[in-house]
């Protein structure tokens, strides 16, 4: 593989693997608001970015990969997570219009970003970090992406730990033979 254009995909989703929820309130580590935090996008408006670890961004620079925003959050995860975590604006799946297909992917337990995940990677190696990854979307992601695929599911409770980017790392490496 050679140049940017032949990198894995990593799809990263914000809440939950990076701004975590669900345990209490005060169990969770809030980092100072910079300068890029201005309305609309600053804790005013989502106290919750506070949660934001910057070290994230270091941690995801690193990786032997090209990140993409999958995320309800959408361009907007450019405009007030990629300048917490210092990454420049990344590129951002634009999801498909509800359908039809939509409610029989909901009845079979199929997430609703998977096809549109699957159809962005056009057979690129590819990871997806989530917080609501299920087994049927890892069979769906096997039957009908040719590339290798990891859909790797983080606790929304915890957010990304070290051992999420091990794996993350791990998987990279050996699979899409980066250095």
């Amino acid at each position: 593989m050679t140049g940017a254009a032949q990198r894995p995909l990593l799809f990263l989703d914000v809440d939950g693997p990076l701004i975590p929820f669900g345990a209490p309130s005060h169990t969770y580590p809030t980092y100072a608001m910079g300068a890029t935090d201005r309305e609309p996008y600053g804790a005013a408006a989502n106290p919750l970015l506070s949660r934001i670890d910057p070290s994230h961004g270091t941690r995801l620079a690193a990786l032997p990969c090209e990140v993409v925003w999958a995320t309800t959050w959408m361009a907007d995860a450019n405009e007030c997570v990629a300048p917490r975590l210092g990454l420049p604006p990344l590129p951002v799946v634009t999801w498909p219009e509800p359908s039809d297909t939509d409610d029989q992917d909901e009845r079979d337990g199929l997430h609703w970003k998977t096809r549109a995940l699957v159809e962005w990677a056009a057979g690129r190696p590819f990871v997806w970090v989530d917080d609501e990854i299920t087994e049927a979307d890892r069979a769906w992601v096997a039957a009908h992406h040719p590339g290798a695929a990891l859909l790797h599911r983080v606790d929304p409770r915890r957010g990304l730990t070290d051992g999420d980017y091990a794996a993350l790392d791990g998987w990279l490496r050996r699979t899409c033979r980066t250095p």
